[in-house]
């Protein structure tokens, strides 16, 4: 490779990290980083309380299955969702605790409603890297593993859809070594940008559900913009 092509070929590694970086913090403020066009994944490490641990535990311990989709004001939010968690104080912490994420949400965006769904998982709801047709998408796991992404920086974009014939959870091509797998913690709230996001096209962030151990649940929120 000639000194120019080199040389090229380092700038354009360099704008692709760029583009596609990703910021954690650890205050809620962080998320205003997703308006940041060189960005395609904020996380918040937010802390959790043991009202919401044991409220988190009490609803789980009562489902074997759960599945709900919700079009919510951030005005009705807190009543409709206590509603359908089952109306109980034992889960009020979990039900203001999704109500607060549904107001910050829509306040960070200008939204009226967002579009919710809250599922109990026993098995990866989307095991293959992929990325969405959004906007943007806000993803927490209450309880469980949480989501799998890769780096923009390691992905080869050109791969993505491409089926691998040993190994049906990796994709041939896509990323060089397992050790490019991050993942996000139980709790994290992330901001996931999608290709819809204006100027982001062939810059979604490349995410997968995590596979769940026998015996295992998982608790999976996310919000979406609704028209």
């Amino acid at each position: 490779m000639s000194a120019l092509a080199l040389e090229s070929h380092k700038e354009q590694a360099l704008e692709e990290q760029v583009q596609g970086k990703f910021i954690v913090g650890q205050t809620l403020d962080v998320l205003t980083a997703v308006y940041q066009q060189d960005t395609n994944m904020v996380v918040w490490q937010r802390d959790s309380d043991a009202a919401l641990q044991h409220a988190i535990d009490a609803f789980l311990s009562e489902k074997d299955s759960y599945k709900r989709n919700m079009a919510l004001t951030p005005e009705l939010a807190l009543d409709t969702i206590h509603k359908a968690l089952g109306n109980t104080d034992n889960v009020l912490p979990l039900s203001q605790n999704i109500a607060e994420l549904v107001d910050m949400f829509c306040c960070l965006f200008e939204l009226e409603r967002a579009g919710l769904r809250l599922t109990i998982l026993d098995s990866a709801m989307c095991p293959r890297f992929h990325v969405d047709r959004v906007p943007c998408r806000l993803v927490t796991t209450y309880k469980g593993v949480a989501t799998q992404w890769l780096p923009h920086s390691l992905i080869n974009r050109s791969a993505l859809g491409v089926r691998a014939v040993k190994d049906a959870q990796d994709q041939s091509g896509l990323y060089q070594s397992k050790e490019d797998i991050q993942q996000l913690t139980e709790g994290d709230v992330a901001l996931l940008k999608g290709e819809l996001w204006p100027g982001n096209e062939n810059a979604g962030l490349v995410h997968r559900s995590p596979a769940v151990g026998v015996g295992e649940k998982r608790l999976l929120l996310t919000l979406d913009f609704l028209d």
